[in-house]
């Protein structure tokens, strides 16, 4: 039997998933989490075999979740299923350690075979993106700049997000001017979108 721990922040999808994965006579689902944190503390819990996650949730995104997993040495398995099919984000996702990568709008019956693929030790990834990953330009944002850049999306002025992120203003402007030079941007807007559409952020 293999061991599964869901994340995905939309209530009916994830219901979907528990149900799709249940009719698998293999396949368990032990716990299921609408946000990052709360996949990681299920992971850590209950040891599962695969995690299963989105990749933009709250508090942790799926990428992060699957760093933090990586950093402490989990056994588990991670999978992301997103409806992101950017070769910025696939390649961030194998740099995090994650073992299967696939789009949302594939049949459940491809999830199902990536877990018990990535459960024996292999990988899989949804075949459309894996040739435009060696086309991929590397990302050139580090985990700070990518943090403030994030904030900056949601509105956040230099002051907020100094004090979100324990820094000082100065601090924060001299990273989102390094953000917006390495991205050839005009501004902090700019900035985040061209980072948002190649899947740097």
């Amino acid at each position: 039997m293999i061991r599964i721990v869901l994340a995905e922040d939309q209530k009916l999808v994830l219901g979907a998933l528990v149900a799709l994965l249940t009719l698998e006579g293999d396949l368990r689902v032990v716990g299921s989490a609408t946000d990052g944190a709360e996949a990681l503390h299920l992971a850590e819990t209950l040891q599962p075999d695969v995690v299963v996650t989105d990749i933009e949730m709250p508090v942790l995104s799926g990428l992060d979740l699957a760093m933090r997993l990586k950093q402490r040495r989990s056994k588990a398995a991670v999978i992301v299923v997103t409806t992101f099919a950017r070769a910025g984000y696939l390649r961030r996702a194998l740099e995090a350690g994650v073992r299967g990568y696939l789009l949302k709008d594939g049949p459940s019956t491809v999830l199902a075979q990536a877990i018990r693929t990535v459960a024996a030790g292999g990988r899989m990834i949804a075949p459309e993106l894996a040739d435009a990953l060696w086309d991929a330009a590397p990302d050139p944002l580090t985990e700070r700049e990518r943090a403030i850049l994030r904030l900056a999306e949601e509105g956040r002025t230099n002051r907020e997000i100094a004090i979100q992120l324990s820094l000082s203003p100065g601090t924060v402007r001299n990273y989102l001017s390094e953000a917006v030079q390495k991205l050839n941007a005009s501004n902090r807007i700019e900035a985040g979108r061209l980072a948002r559409r190649n899947g740097w952020l």
